[in-house]
């Protein structure tokens, strides 16, 4: 018994920008990035939300018609049939995201009202590139326990897991060392319970501290209002605003940091990165996610048909591919048109695969992720 993917589907928005037309905005190329990046087009989100995009794709996945003019692609499990999965029958919604249309409600809140899933229970998930691997960890580990002998839990028999993001919304359009990477799009799968399949049949999740703050994403809400001293203080007279401290009591301020901290607040309100730190990061890590996955499911490396990872860059792939001794035939690279759209891209690359038959009903698969916090992660399934 176990959980089962029966659906996948990704979504992006209609207006496609290559690295030409960003050559107008920056000092770049398109044989500069493709060459260091593999990436040649984007997806930017216009007048598409988050909450579209993450409908379109967990519609596809759900095998329903849409009239929308979103590109978009689905994949059903042959046993599953042609009908499509009635959303009401939904018992639990993840959305895995950066860069949602609100606070609050939570984006997952937005899908689940949107797609009629009434009876979903619904919560939202920041692992940020990672977001994909940790939203099927957690949605597995929640349907193995409520199905679990004497389980007093909420019955969860399917689960809608999507990942989301409309990043173009949080790039700095005139810093070339990121504009370049970063698309909007969404992905979604569709999981449900099988008393008689295993599925997944391994996990693993792993946090590095980003102690020197090598990819980061402030708050651009925090200087937006006034603050509740500023507001104070127009009524009367009261000492100088405290500063933020992570360790400081109500209107009190911490009167020395740690030696090795550093300040969230001082993070801009934009995706920032160090990128050769992150390269070598991101090296090892998918390395390690892979090998480790592979070890708890008791499988090798050798018996995996397909590696599914988080699109960042196709050189990462390549190292771990030469680490691995594989040949790059045994990864999906969708990277080329979609660029790196975080939570959503090993999803939508799970799509691809799905679509284009590159992944078929009994083979066995990895999905990796990573990416800020710093977090990585796996999942070894059976299809």
């Amino acid at each position: 018994m176990g959980c089962i993917i029966t659906g996948c589907g990704k979504a992006a928005p209609k207006l496609v920008v290559t690295n030409d037309d960003l050559a107008h905005l920056v000092d770049t190329d398109d044989a500069w990035i493709v060459q260091r990046t593999g990436i040649r087009t984007r997806r930017i989100a216009q007048g598409e939300s988050a909450t579209d995009l993450a409908v379109a794709a967990a519609e596809a996945a759900l095998g329903i018609e849409s009239g929308n003019a979103m590109e978009r692609s689905g994949w059903r499990r042959p046993a599953s049939g042609s009908k499509a999965v009635d959303p009401a029958s939904i018992d639990l919604v993840i959305c895995m995201t950066i860069s949602p249309d609100a606070a609050m409600p939570s984006q997952a809140a937005l899908v689940r009202r949107r797609l009629g899933a009434q009876r979903a229970v619904c919560f939202d998930l920041n692992a940020a590139c990672s977001g994909c691997v940790y939203g099927l960890s957690v949605a597995e580990s929640m349907m193995a326990a409520a199905n679990a002998p004497g389980s007093a839990r909420n019955p969860l028999r399917r689960a809608l897991v999507i990942g989301v993001e409309r990043l173009s919304r949080v790039v700095d359009w005139s810093d070339r060392s990121t504009c370049i990477l970063f698309g909007d799009g969404a992905g979604a799968v569709l999981l449900e319970w099988s008393d008689a399949e295993t599925g997944i049949r391994s996990t693993f999740l792993k946090n590095t501290d980003d102690a020197d703050g090598v990819l980061t994403l402030g708050t651009a809400h925090r200087e937006s209002l006034p603050s509740l001293f500023d507001a104070l203080a127009a009524e009367q007279a009261l000492p100088a605003r405290p500063a933020d401290s992570a360790t400081a009591g109500f209107g009190e301020c911490a009167d020395q940091a740690p030696e090795n901290a550093f300040d969230p607040q001082s993070f801009p309100p934009h995706i920032a990165m160090s990128g050769q730190a992150v390269f070598r990061f991101a090296t090892a890590a998918v390395v390690e996610a892979i090998e480790e996955a592979c070890g708890r499911a008791g499988a090798s490396v050798g018996e995996v048909d397909l590696i599914v990872p988080h699109q960042a860059n196709e050189r990462i792939i390549r190292y771990a591919a030469k680490k691995l001794g594989l040949p790059m035939e045994r990864f999906q690279l969708s990277i080329e048109s979609s660029a790196n759209t975080s939570a959503a891209s090993a999803l939508m690359a799970l799509t691809d695969a799905l679509v284009q038959e590159r992944l078929r009903v009994g083979d066995t698969a990895v999905m990796v992720g990573f990416g800020g916090g710093l977090t990585a992660g796996s999942v070894l399934f059976h299809l």
